[in-house]
């Protein structure tokens, strides 16, 4: 069988990315550490036909990322019965795009220069009912490595019929390199609100206030100090124990915004998320099963990464009152997400995120 490509890209900065056509997973990204020496940054398994299996790990989702419930959704009057993929029988739903979602597909692949640094550009073309959405939807993603150490992401589609669209990267991060789970890492989330869900993991409708609970992260908050309350705090256990949340952000306008910010006091590293996606989802491993096989003989675990989806919210085509994830012909759907990554002296001294001004 013959191999699928791998790409690699260096920014000239410390920065390298791996990234394979199967799904865009990413196998491997090195940034700075605090003494300037490069290092892993997300989780990843020997091989990329591993990382379905293990929790999506590192790649392209669509159509559709997140949840849909009720069997599928409704569009101009006509049911989509969509793929039930997850919850068992007691909580069916779809996915993650379904069956075999964008991960599991081998997109045509090519290196080149952007204007912000080295770049792959992954295409595929959706066919009309594939995993039974509508629409023949044609997909363009590029990550760009830039001069100034960031991962930027780049999503563009169309289509020839109505349709829904919801892409996002589930990248797992771990700024140690994956020694270690993230407990020592500190999170913080631009986000007030956040889209409650029920026993299925589900949105109920209700968008409450995230203050006076557990998944008020406004401020940075060590992260183990959160799994700590995980056994009797109800929004913490009800998904894992942890955090499997889909946070509604604060933002200020169109465009890029501040999502997230992320760091690890002994390597020094740090992340920012910049998004001009509604939401973004912060989840922390909860279900990644231990001794998960890995890179070079490590073995991972629950509570081994944090991943940062920006989308909009689950189930938005079933939930009128969401933000709407239609796509239509003639319209484009463009989103973009940046990765941002950087030491903690020098967050300190020129912080971009705006967590010192709350």
């Amino acid at each position: 069988m013959k191999a699928t490509p791998s790409f690699t890209i260096r920014n000239g900065s410390g920065m390298s990315l791996t990234a394979s056509a199967l799904g865009g997973i990413v196998t491997s990204l090195r940034a700075p550490d605090a003494k300037g020496r490069p290092g892993e940054v997300l989780l990843a398994c020997a091989r990329p036909e591993q990382h379905h299996a293990n929790g999506y790990m590192n790649a392209i989702i669509g159509r559709y990322g997140n949840r849909i419930s009720r069997g599928g959704f409704a569009l101009d009057g006509e049911f989509r019965a969509l793929a039930q993929n997850s919850g068992g029988r007691k909580h069916p739903c779809s996915l993650h795009g379904g069956a075999k979602g964008f991960d599991q597909k081998v997109w045509q692949a090519r290196r080149f220069e952007a204007a912000d640094g080295p770049a792959i550009e992954f295409t595929t073309l959706s066919p009309d009912g594939d995993e039974n959405f509508p629409g023949n939807l044609f997909v363009r993603v590029v990550y760009t490595l830039t001069r100034d150490n960031a991962w930027r992401i780049d999503y563009l589609a169309t289509t020839d019929r109505p349709t829904v669209v919801n892409l996002t990267q589930h990248a797992y991060f771990n700024l140690n390199g994956g020694a270690r789970d993230v407990s020592d890492h500190v999170v913080q989330v631009n986000a007030s609100r956040f889209t409650e869900v029920d026993a299925a993991l589900l949105p109920t409708g209700r968008v409450p206030p995230v203050e006076g609970t557990a998944l008020d992260l406004r401020d940075p908050v060590r992260l183990g100090d959160r799994f700590a309350l995980a056994a009797k705090d109800r929004l913490l256990k009800g998904v894992g124990g942890g955090f499997d949340h889909n946070f509604v952000l604060d933002r200020k306008g169109p465009g890029l915004d501040f999502a997230a910010f992320f760091a690890d006091p002994e390597s020094g590293r740090t992340m920012e998320v910049w998004t001009t996606e509604p939401c973004v989802q912060v989840y922390s491993a909860n279900f990644l099963e231990p001794s998960t096989p890995a890179r070079r003989g490590q073995k991972y675990g629950r509570h081994w990464a944090v991943c940062f989806e920006t989308q909009h919210a689950p189930d938005s085509p079933n939930q009128p009152s969401f933000p709407s994830v239609r796509l239509d012909p003639g319209d484009v759907y463009r989103s973009t997400t940046v990765y941002a990554f950087g030491t903690l002296d020098a967050h300190e001294d020129g912080c971009s995120c705006g967590c010192h001004d709350r």
